[in-house]
């Protein structure tokens, strides 16, 4: 079963089932809604009283002045339920939106963030949050659609449920046929809504879909933006842009229509039923076969029956797009293990995101381990080649084992497997410790098994902050002396340690971030307990002097080294080369 299937019920029943806060909110919610009610055939009953006895021409008597400072009190209480289920409507929202933000930001980091490579995931996962874009777009103004959906459906929702019951049944002991009537009718809005609903449930769902286009769309441009300018294309992704925004736009305005002319319909059927009440209270109040109290009470009642649904309706279209989002949160949240992000997010940051998914206890020590693979393959629903062939190799302790092959044969997705970010379809990656024990990976803790590793992948990633903050994350207790020394040796005496770094390395040059990210890794081995070190192509866009200098700091690091190389100098350097195979290239 979908996640999209699972919601589709006047209730998320995920919202219910994983969240505390809804559970609390959903008791407190029909605790006032009752209340709200009692107060709704009292108030009616109140003003029937003060006017039947205003037509009697009794005056004001104590009687009448009892009634309207009842009907004041009442009138304040129906005020302050109001207010309190709006309180706990917020709070409720906003409990809600930061477990999901942190359960999502958990998942996502703490899955398989290499999953993402070549069209991996599953099914159940949405193709809207597949991109780094779309999940900045679903963590902030995403979620925050999440607050109509508390705040005005689910309290109209509960009112809805609890209130046309108490009108029908006082309205059906004061006078029967009035209470058929209403009983009658009540089901027709109801039709209504459900037919109003499949539709806009639909609209609001390529609404939200435009949205996230739209940002995924800008995101790209913006990625690609000095590319575009270099080569003079630039002014042709302004028509692209408007494109999409003319699409998000016709596709808001198709929502607010369809809101208005659904909103239009119930307000239709409610008002005819309650004029065939109010009919036949007229025939029979000029008849004299009722009393004007009764008639007032039935008449002032009876549009409170249809006036929770009537709202249910109009709320509808301000639910319907959280709804739409939180799809596509709960199809992150409930993606099997190890394929549950498609967003790269470990790809992109560059540092360990660590997870706990193995059932040893005990770790072993990777100093002087020898790790092999046997037969790995990995390949992703929905390809028709898999992102890595059988491929085995053996990386001795201390030795440099160079990864080679044209571009897409998998180099990136095996270090990706040794990092524990894609489990392999086939094979097992297997570690022999200094004294002959015996480990296969699937079976490790990966956050201890990447504390032992240190790693260079192919985008480098960069934090906010100085040169020396983002050095220091491969051994945040380093001294500036092992800083600077780590710099130095991959080739980046030029960076000053305090220089200021923008987010994502903006200031950067490709070249000043590569040599930062091997700097990174070299005081991981060097202070921060690395026993093996995984680079992907660490030299590329360096000057001569600074490849050199790199390649002579592998060389010195004494430990396991894997580097994915092109350049002839960084493979003639190491001790062992693995070929992979040009990837087969299937022709329907």
């Amino acid at each position: 079963m979908t996640p999209v299937a699972s919601a589709r019920g006047p209730i998320d029943p995920r919202l219910v089932r994983r969240s505390r806060a809804v559970r609390a909110y959903l008791v407190v919610s029909i605790v006032l809604a009752t209340l709200v009610a009692g107060l709704v055939v009292a108030q009616a009953w109140l003003i029937a009283s003060v006017v039947s006895d205003g037509f009697e021409g009794s005056g004001v008597t104590e009687a009448v002045t009892t009634a309207l400072v009842a009907l004041a009190a009442v009138v304040a209480g129906r005020a302050l339920l109001g207010w309190l289920h709006t309180v706990v409507s917020a709070r409720a929202a906003v409990q809600v939106k930061q477990q999901l933000r942190s359960e999502v930001v958990a998942q996502l980091l703490g899955g398989s963030p290499g999953s993402t490579a070549s069209g991996s995931g599953t099914a159940s996962v949405s193709s809207a949050v597949s991109s780094s874009s779309a999940v900045v777009t679903l963590l902030g103004p995403g979620l925050d659609k999440l607050d109509p959906y508390f705040a005005k459906y689910l309290p109209q929702l509960v009112l809805a449920l609890t209130v046309p019951a108490v009108v029908v049944v006082s309205v059906f002991v004061a006078d029967p046929l009035s209470g058929v009537t209403i009983a009658v009718t009540l089901p027709l809005v109801v039709v209504f809504m459900v037919l109003v609903g499949y539709v806009t449930r639909d609209r609001t769902e390529r609404r939200w879909r435009a949205l996230v286009r739209l940002s995924h769309h800008f995101s790209d441009v913006l990625d690609g933006l000095v590319v575009l300018k270099v080569f003079g294309r630039s002014r042709n992704q302004t028509k692209g842009i408007a494109e999409v925004g003319e699409r998000n736009r016709r596709e808001t305005m198709g929502a607010l229509r369809l809101a208005f002319l659904s909103s239009f319909v119930l307000e239709l059927v409610a008002s005819i039923s309650v004029a065939l009440v109010a009919v036949s209270i007229g025939l029979r109040l000029v008849e004299g076969h009722m009393t004007l109290m009764t008639g007032l009470f039935v008449l002032v009642l009876a549009p409170d029956a249809y006036l929770p649904l009537r709202q249910v309706g109009a709320h509808f279209h301000d639910s319907a797009e959280g709804r739409a989002v939180a799809d596509d949160v709960y199809a992150i949240l409930d993606a099997p293990a190890g394929r549950a992000s498609r967003f790269p997010a470990g790809r992109a940051s560059g540092f360990p995101a660590g997870r706990a998914s193995g059932a040893s206890r005990d770790h072993p020590t990777l100093a002087g381990a020898t790790i092999t693979l046997e037969e790995v393959s990995v390949s992703y629903p929905g390809r028709t080649t898999p992102a890595l062939a059988a491929t085995s190799l053996t990386l001795a302790p201390g030795q440099v084992t160079a990864l080679t092959g044209p571009s897409g044969c998998g180099k990136s997705t095996l270090v990706d497997v040794l990092m524990g970010f894609v489990a392999p379809t086939t094979g097992r990656v297997v570690v022999r410790t200094a004294d002959g024990t015996t480990y296969d990976l699937a079976d490790l803790d990966l956050t201890a098994w990447r504390a032992e590793l240190a790693w260079v992948p192919q985008v480098p990633g960069v934090l906010a902050g100085t040169v020396a903050g983002n050095v220091r994350l491969g051994a945040p207790d380093a001294s500036d002396r092992d800083v600077l020394a780590a710099l130095r040796d991959a080739g980046a005496p030029d960076l000053h340690p305090w220089r200021d770094v923008h987010e994502g390395g903006a200031n950067l040059s490709a070249g000043e971030r590569r040599r930062l990210a091997v700097a990174r890794a070299l005081l991981r081995v060097r202070r921060g307990g690395a026993a093996v070190l995984l680079l992907d192509e660490p030299t590329a866009g360096l000057d001569p002097t600074s490849e050199q200098q790199v390649r002579r700091a592998l060389r010195d690091a004494r430990v396991t080294v894997l580097v994915v190389a092109h350049r002839r100098a960084l493979v003639a350097d190491a001790d062992a080369v693995v070929p992979l195979p040009a990837p087969l290239v299937v022709v329907s």
